[in-house]
């Protein structure tokens, strides 16, 4: 009887170390999606899937699926360390209206990065919670020349409450329901690091960009405009400072070029242009909007306590 046990032990490890070693061959460093693929296709390239949903359960971690051609290949989420790579041109595209876009799960240790993508709302209504692209977690997020269109909420939302990093370039939001970029983290133990250049956000119906509490954040050469609130917008809302640095921008056409509300809240403006706002900068609760004296304003001045205002 013990000889039959551990013979039918044997059999049932040896049919676990084939299954694992099976799927762990079936997972490529790179795969391919195509408009006229196959999700049951192995996602070579020459026998590409379907979706990016289809695709990442065939990436290894670390791995890149790109897009062959061009086509809309759905939602999907993220749970490693990973690219994604539309092609140029914004070959592929992400068209939802009842769920994000791409919504980021990833590891402690895990960096992704999202290329060549373009993020299509189908509407402009607002349904609680989504996205174009949601970070829950995950180390470093990368948004490189991508656009983000209609969405019905956020164009990017980070609430990682372990910190991480976000950096977007060459990237256009517009016409989000809210927020173009919403960095709040649910605590202010750790502190978010944000870096935007070369973009533009604008046509939302609250802020261009909403950074919340202890976000550091440098924005370079972006435009923020014609957003229905502030073109850039901080607040402490779960302890730790907020810090935003934007420099070479220009804001023009919003409610309010610049709003601080908070205590520990500070937006420092260099090198920028602000003109066609409603307001230029208001301020609440003890925050900051601080000029250092070399930028061009028109319809006000900053209402500061910060040095060199203008």
């Amino acid at each position: 009887m013990n000889k039959f046990r551990l013979t039918i032990n044997a059999i049932a490890i040896a049919i676990f170390t084939l299954a694992f070693v099976s799927i762990a061959q079936g997972q490529a460093t790179r795969t391919w999606v195509s408009g006229v693929g196959d999700d049951a296709n192995p996602c070579s390239r020459t026998a590409p899937c379907k979706t990016f949903a289809g695709a990442i359960s065939k990436t290894a971690a670390g791995g890149e699926i790109d897009a062959l051609d061009p086509g809309g290949f759905g939602a999907v989420s993220i749970n490693k360390a990973m690219t994604i790579d539309g092609g140029g041109g914004q070959n592929a595209s992400i068209l939802t209206q009842s769920t994000n876009g791409i919504t980021i799960n990833g590891g402690a240790n895990d960096s992704i990065t999202l290329n060549n993508l373009r993020f299509q709302g189908l509407s402009q209504t607002a349904t609680p919670g989504l996205s174009a692209i949601k970070i829950n977690s995950g180390k470093a997020v990368y948004v490189t020349n991508c656009i983000i269109e209609n969405w019905g909420v956020n164009g990017i939302e980070d609430v990682r409450a372990a910190g991480g990093f976000l950096e977007v370039n060459n990237t256009s939001i517009t016409n989000c329901t809210q927020n173009g970029v919403k960095i709040d983290p649910s605590s202010g133990v750790t502190s978010p690091h944000f870096h935007m250049a070369n973009s533009n956000v604008q046509g939302s119906g609250s802020n261009g960009l909403l950074m919340g509490s202890n976000v550091r954040a440098t924005v370079m050469n972006s435009v923020f405009s014609q957003n229905v609130g502030a073109g850039v917008f901080a607040q402490q809302t779960a302890g730790g400072a907020t810090d935003v640095n934007i420099d070479q921008c220009v804001v023009s056409n919003n409610g309010v070029g610049f709003q601080s509300n908070t205590g520990g809240a500070t937006i420092r403006v260099s090198n920028s242009t602000a003109i066609g706002n409603g307001l230029l900068a208001t301020i609440a609760g003890g925050g900051v909007v601080s000029s250092y004296g070399n930028n061009q304003t028109a319809g006000g001045t900053f209402p500061s306590t910060g040095t060199g205002q203008q």
